[in-house]
């Protein structure tokens, strides 16, 4: 019966959900059917697998439907396996992959009894995991087709999208679905913050980016009228004579190019979240790449010109990185 089965809310923050148009097309489906193609996956009564289906029963109780019992020994194992699940699907997101991974993480180091502390100040797959299995981070890793650094990395962004959530509701679902792309360094910004301070920190991750474009040129702007005005005035400089007036203006014009260049208003940025963002954007060209060209096998044959042709500009561009790099550690 329906009415002895439960949603928990842990359980069903970790499944994608469906937009508008998806939810109606399978109820559509459901009623055209008749029935449930797939059954309701439950633990002790708890749903783990159907959720939509769940509440669209409600909705026709007349419909036929199965249930499927799961055993699991708690609540972090059923976590696992719900991400597990989820990460099984297709259409998702890149947010919504690492959040799951990030989640599944946390869950079996839990499940194990480990300990979310990481020892030393740099996080590690040994640091932060169990002694028993130290290498959980790197077969999660591997299930999943990215390196264990960004393992950990994910199940940073998943805790600091929950800090999100938990100042306000409804955030989880537009950084997930990809409606709002925050920085590693703003969503960290959320869980470093005083809880009386988060709501705000949300609301401006949450800004249209022509608004914060527009606020960051504004703060830029205003910071160098700042500075401008703190500068000595220009009689202190010795005043010059007709013909040396037009040294004195490239002099002037370099000092101000000077000064715009470290009049940055970007804020203080670890060196972690850097690393951070470089390789979580590395994740997601390969996860895009390989989701392309599983989905479309053809395109390996009749496209192989374009994809060859984009893989010589993203070597050149690495190419290029590294030649400043060098000239920079040179410098």
């Amino acid at each position: 019966m329906l009415q002895n089965l439960s949603v928990d809310p842990e359980f069903q923050s970790k499944i994608p959900p469906l937009t508008a148009e998806e939810r109606s097309q399978l109820e559509a489906n459901i009623l055209e059917e008749g029935r449930l193609l797939n059954p309701l996956i439950v633990w002790k009564g708890i749903i783990v697998d159907g959720h939509n289906r769940f509440e669209i029963l409600k909705e026709h109780p007349e419909i036929e439907y199965t249930v499927l019992e799961k055993e699991f020994a708690g609540r972090e194992e059923a976590i696992v396996w719900i991400c597990k699940n989820q990460l099984g699907r297709r259409n998702l997101t890149p947010e919504q992959r690492r959040y799951l991974v990030g989640k599944q993480y946390e869950a079996e180091k839990l499940a194990h009894g480990g300990s979310r502390k990481m020892e030393g100040d740099q996080p590690s797959c040994h640091g932060d995991n169990l002694v028993s299995q130290p290498k959980t981070c790197e077969r999660i890793a591997q299930e999943n087709g990215v390196n264990w650094r960004s393992v950990i990395r994910s199940e940073k962004f998943a805790q600091n999208v929950d800090a999100a959530e938990a100042a306000v509701p409804g955030t989880r679902e537009k950084i997930l679905s990809g409606k709002v792309k925050p920085t590693a360094a703003e969503l960290a910004s959320v869980s470093r913050a005083a809880p009386e301070e988060r709501p705000g920190l949300v609301a401006e991750i949450c800004r249209p980016r022509q608004e914060k474009q527009a606020a960051r040129e504004k703060q830029s702007a205003q910071e160098k009228m700042d500075a401008q005005e703190a500068k000595p005035p220009l009689a202190e400089l010795p005043k010059p004579n007709t013909g040396q007036r037009s040294q004195s203006r490239k002099i002037l014009k370099a000092l101000r190019e000077m000064s715009e260049k470290m009049l940055q208003p970007t804020g203080k940025i670890e060196e972690e979240d850097i690393f951070a963002e470089m390789e979580d954007a590395l994740d997601t060209l390969i996860f895009r790449w390989n989701t392309c060209l599983q989905n479309n096998p053809a395109l390996c044959l009749s496209g192989l010109e374009g994809i060859q042709r984009i893989g010589e500009q993203g070597m050149d561009f690495i190419k290029n990185f590294e030649q400043s790099v060098r000239k920079a550690n040179a410098g």
